[in-house]
């Protein structure tokens, strides 16, 4: 499989495209963040014309700051100005210059969080469900107490995969699973579900130990750390052999293999160039496999009716909406699409107190739509979109194979 995208502009060029803007204020109309807050100034502002008057390491605007990393407006510049690019970079220089906060530090560690709760993990649900616990979280860390928290899992992916044994052979070859953190401490049942449905259109699939991809700690400014995590997570990914189609469950885990680590952090690699060119979002992966005519349609029927949200991420990959399309497969599940532009979390950006607010005012639209339709889940491809949509709605929201694994009878 190849795609058109696979060559991305080397990183030397994401400076070089703000001489391209027009200031044509595109992306400022589509910036989900500057049309709910007057913090942030705006991607034009912080980005290409700012940019021009930072020297060295030193950044000019703290505003930017307020920058939620989704990327609309890097795909919205007609110019093709890398403008989200461009404010990661700058923001990672300010924060150098700046400072970093603990709380930063810590939330830009998802392998490490999870590995500390998997062995305590009924004391740690409980005491993120628990009001005064969460105050006091907010008051020493400046994590919100209403930002949505994962519910650790009883048993990691690791463990359970043990148990269940190895993948089968399979009847059109092998690929490698990359789940992500959340799906080895948080969402298990969802990896198990991904991994059945791999298997069920004919391949074995190989789960080899994994750690974080980097891309919290690069969202956070923390860029030295983050090229450690991503070189290692490459290493890894490499061990069961060449050639092999890696799939993602994770839409911001695949996207840093496929670009993100290449464009902003700079990593200039040819074992990372090979790991994300056979990277794929996993349905983006069945939907290639359906337009090749060998994708299986054994559907049940799933006779309900379900909003979709197709995360910021997503525009990133290039892909279109492969999930939307798989879905309308199945009998009977009616699926509409959310036509929001952003839930607001932005990865750990909404979890932050003095982001919160902006990030539920961004996810407005969203959630009004999913409570409007009271489904009985949502559907959305990120799980940190997915624990945003929960919490904001209290409707539980699932990953698009979540409804592909029940259709197929495989629940």
């Amino acid at each position: 499989m190849t795609r058109a995208d696979d060559v991305h502009d080397p990183p030397e060029l994401m400076r070089d495209s703000l001489d391209h803007c027009v200031k044509c204020t595109i992306c400022e109309t589509q910036c989900p963040v500057a049309a709910v807050t007057p913090l942030f100034a705006g991607p034009k502002y912080v980005g290409p014309q700012a940019e021009r008057y930072r020297t060295g390491d030193r950044s000019v605007d703290h505003t930017l700051d307020y920058c939620s990393s989704c990327g609309i407006c890097t795909h919205v510049c007609p110019q093709g100005v890398k403008i989200a690019e461009i404010n990661s970079q700058a923001r990672a220089a300010m924060k150098k210059e700046r400072g970093m906060p603990l709380r930063d530090r810590i939330i830009s560690r998802p392998t490490l969080m999870g590995r500390i709760s998997a062995p305590i993990y009924p004391i740690v649900n409980w005491t993120l469900g628990f009001r005064p616990a969460r105050k006091m979280m907010q008051a020493v860390l400046g994590i919100h107490e209403r930002a949505p928290m994962p519910v650790s899992a009883p048993r990691t992916l690791r463990r359970r995969l043990k148990k269940r044994g190895q993948s089968p052979p399979g009847s059109r070859g092998t690929v490698i699973y990359f789940h992500g953190c959340s799906a080895e401490y948080y969402e298990v049942e969802n990896s198990l579900k991904v991994i059945d449905v791999l298997e069920h259109n004919g391949y074995r699939v190989l789960t080899p130990r994994q750690g974080c991809c980097g891309l919290p700690l690069q969202t956070n400014g923390l860029f030295d750390d983050s090229r450690r995590y991503v070189r290692r997570l490459v290493s890894q990914l490499q061990a069961p052999g060449p050639g092999i189609p890696i799939i993602s469950s994770s839409t911001s885990c695949g996207l840093m293999l496929k670009r993100e680590a290449h464009e902003i952090l700079g990593v200039d690699d040819p074992s990372l160039a090979d790991i994300g060119s056979r990277t794929y979002d996993v349905c983006e992966f069945l939907l290639d496999l359906h337009d090749r005519g060998e994708l299986r349609t054994d559907f049940q029927p799933v006779p309900e009716r379900v909003p979709y949200h197709p995360p910021c991420q997503l525009r990133g990959h290039g892909v279109g909406t492969p999930a939307l399309e798989l879905m309308r497969l199945i009998p009977g599940l009616e699926v509409e699409e959310s036509g929001a532009v952003c839930c607001g979390v932005a990865g750990t950006y909404g979890l932050k107190k003095e982001k919160y607010d902006v990030a539920m005012a961004v996810g407005a639209p969203l959630f009004e739509k999913v409570r409007g339709m009271e489904p009985p889940v949502a559907v959305c491809d990120s799980e940190i979109c997915r624990w945003q949509i929960s919490t904001a709605t209290e409707v539980p929201a699932v990953h698009p194979v979540a409804l592909l694994h029940r259709a197929y009878g495989l629940s």
